[in-house]
């Protein structure tokens, strides 16, 4: 580790001599050539430059989605360098594995729309019945890789996600397609974007469909062999209106018969059907010229969020008492309500201090569950007759109020130095308080060259499921539960080596304590209990380039490497790769077609201590995807993709606390085509 952190500081020496490149007063022109015209506003509140942002950070636009052939977020997701994306036995729910740090529970990574939170409190996740989100309507997403809870707070623990939606300045017209594939998959969309008088408006209107790719799971945790129950309905609505400073942003997600993936209870489960609905709403307000030297903003969110069931999972299929089966279907409905508000005092030479506020209040106002059992006094189940609600569920109705403030100072001490420092104070009604810094050092050591050292502290606070779960021998609630912390240092470099070749490597370390698990209770029949308890640790690399080989050939491609430890047992912390290795290839056809392709390399997962199963098998998936580049009104555009080209067989780890022998199958071969039209 320090071998390397020496030659990228060599590295860093020899490209920023003057020899290198033209005069200084070249220097405009060099920059204008060597600009990097993606621009990040997650890092600091404020749009700037990668290069310029505090932070490892990466962009991925709306016509590279297109060009991935990606048509979910997680399929665009996994070319991010660091983050690994796997499925979750219950619900498939995607799991985001950032840098080596795997969460049991919740994901250790904060997923926003537009800035704002789709995370739950009731299990510190984006709900299990959430499915994925479509990116018809994505214009850019944005990743901080590393901690971001000194600007955003809870759960951006290993990494920040921000969905950022489609405007009309984004749309400037309107567009209707279609796409059908593998697995009985279709979807129909609509989206328009103009003038409404003197405002802005877009809209957009999505509906989808798929069966699921069904593959046959060898044995589950009851020893039994069967398809995974995948596949569901989708409907997506949302709009957005600006006039003048204000902005007002709603939509609506509903899942409809979602399976049960590999059942809740990791158990295959042919029944289950679940439900989930989505309402989201938020105005915000924005002053470039409160005053002189102040800018100001101001933003207001609700989210409500629903999960039920059709059809009740079964969670085992057999069981002494039981002629047909456990079964249980936990149904809860979480509403959220945050306020925040920030200044920006500019007056300061070489200073931009932001001053945040912010007020959040979180009701778990609805929790039950239908089942055929009573929980145990001792480990046995005991029946209850036919399913039906009980009056004793795992979780009853929980409410929460987080205060925060925040101060930032980005100071630019020298024309090539600026610091920023950052510093947020969350309390939590019910789980205490927590401080957290973020120092970085940005360093344009010359004009195609940049150095940053990261420093930041980053916390999850326990969920609702964690701190008051009942009834539930798996995992029992502890309302003295205090937040996880995880500090990570990092040394990043920028290197635009010439006009056509890009260079980022980047070094990170971490520390996490306070860690949420669930241990033993002295009497063992009793099941087990959230306790914070345990660290672990990491280190690793990341190390991406871009090449403009031709004029009609884009090459990129990223390399990471990590190792994790976990502190209790001095064991690898498990599940996580240690290696993935991604390449990307965009020939440009002719003048209106596109040929793109990408290969995907996951390898050397190892289990965690205790798990006595072989290592998770490497895997290398390939996908191709042509497309029409036709522009303007009147248009179709066409595209097709083949995922998977020769069928790897992927696979994601089943883990606590029942673990599947053969692991969770991913998705075979499969296809798609689509037709566009614009007007």
């Amino acid at each position: 580790m320090h071998k390397k952190i020496l030659l990228a500081s060599v590295l860093a020496c020899l490209v920023s001599t003057p020899a290198v490149y033209a005069e200084e007063d070249d220097a405009d022109e060099l920059l204008q050539a060597y600009g990097d015209a993606k621009s990040i506003s997650l890092a600091t509140g404020n749009r700037q430059t990668l290069r310029q942002a505090p932070a490892v950070a990466t962009v991925i636009t709306a016509e590279q989605i297109a060009a991935l052939g990606a048509t979910t977020l997680d399929e665009a997701l996994a070319s991010v360098p660091g983050l690994h994306i796997a499925r979750a036995a219950n619900m498939g729910a995607s799991q985001y594995l950032m840098r080596g740090v795997v969460g049991t529970n919740a994901p250790q990574v904060l997923l926003l729309q537009n800035g704002i939170p789709l995370t739950l409190d009731f299990s510190a996740n984006k709900g299990n019945l959430s499915g994925d989100f479509p990116v018809e309507n994505i214009a850019r997403i944005e990743i901080l890789r590393g901690p971001g809870s000194a600007l955003h707070g809870a759960d951006a623990f290993a990494g920040v996600i921000n969905i950022v939606t489609k405007t009309a300045a984004d749309l400037r017209g309107s567009e209707f397609g279609v796409r059908g594939g593998s697995f009985g998959s279709h979807a129909a969309w609509f989206q328009h974007g103009g003038k409404l008088g003197a405002a802005e408006l877009a809209v957009f209107l999505r509906h989808g469909s798929s069966d699921g790719h069904r593959r046959t799971l060898a044995e589950d945790a009851g020893k039994q062999s069967g398809p995974l129950n995948s596949g569901a309905d989708s409907l997506d609505t949302g709009f957005d209106l600006a006039y003048g400073d204000w902005r007002w942003r709603g939509n609506y997600q509903q899942r409809q018969n979602q399976g049960t993936y590999a059942g809740i209870a990791q158990a295959l489960d042919p029944f289950g059907r679940g439900n989930s609905e989505r309402h989201r709403s938020d105005l915000s307000w924005q002053k470039a010229d409160l005053a002189p030297d102040w800018s100001a903003s101001a933003q207001l969110a609700l989210q409500h969020y629903k999960q039920t069931f059709s059809a009740t999972p079964r969670l085992l299929p057999s069981y002494p008492g039981f002629s047909e089966g456990v079964f249980g279907a936990p149904e809860f409905a979480e509403r959220q309500l945050r306020f925040s508000a920030s200044a920006t005092y500019h007056g300061f030479t070489g200073h931009r201090l932001r001053l945040g506020a912010g007020y959040d209040d979180i009701d778990l106002y609805m929790a039950r569950e239908r089942r055929n059992f009573n929980y145990p006094i001792s480990g046995t189940l005991i029946p209850a007759g036919p399913v039906a609600y009980s009056t004793t569920p795992f979780i009853f109705p929980q409410q929460r109020q987080v205060k925060y403030l925040t101060l930032q100072d980005e100071w630019q001490f020298h024309p090539d130095w600026t610091l920023t420092a950052d510093l947020r104070h969350d309390h939590y009604s019910d789980a205490g308080s927590t401080t957290n810094p973020r120092f970085a050092l940005v360093w344009n050591a010359a004009v195609d060259f940049t150095a940053k050292l990261l420093y930041g502290s980053a916390f999850r606070a326990p969920s609702f499921t964690e701190q008051h779960a009942v009834f539930n021998p798996l995992g029992r609630g502890n309302p003295g539960l205090k937040p996880e912390i995880n500090q990570t240092l990092e040394l990043a470099f920028a290197w635009q080596a010439n006009r056509h070749l890009q260079w980022n490597l980047n070094f990170f370390h971490y520390q996490m304590h306070d860690i949420i698990r669930t241990t033993p209770n002295p009497d063992p029949s009793t099941g087990t209990t959230y306790h914070n308890t345990g660290g672990q640790h990491g280190h690793g690399l990341e190390l991406e380039a871009v090449w403009q080989a031709r004029p009609d050939l884009r090459l990129s491609g990223h390399y990471g490497q990590q190792t994790a430890t976990d502190e209790s047992s001095g064991h690898a912390a498990g599940y996580a790769p240690r290696r993935q290795f991604y390449l990307h290839a965009d020939w440009q056809a002719g003048s209106h077609w596109q040929l793109g392709g990408q290969l995907k390399h996951v390898g050397d997962r190892p289990r965690a201590a205790g798990d006595n199963r072989p290592a998770i098998a490497d895997y290398t998936s390939v996908d191709l995807t042509l497309r029409s580049l036709r522009r303007g009104s009147g248009q179709w555009n066409f595209a097709a993709s083949v995922r998977n080209l020769f069928n790897a067989d992927i696979r994601d780890p089943s883990l606590y606390p029942v673990r599947i022998p053969g692991d969770l199958p991913g998705a075979p071969r499969s296809f798609w085509l689509q037709a566009i039209y614009s007007l």
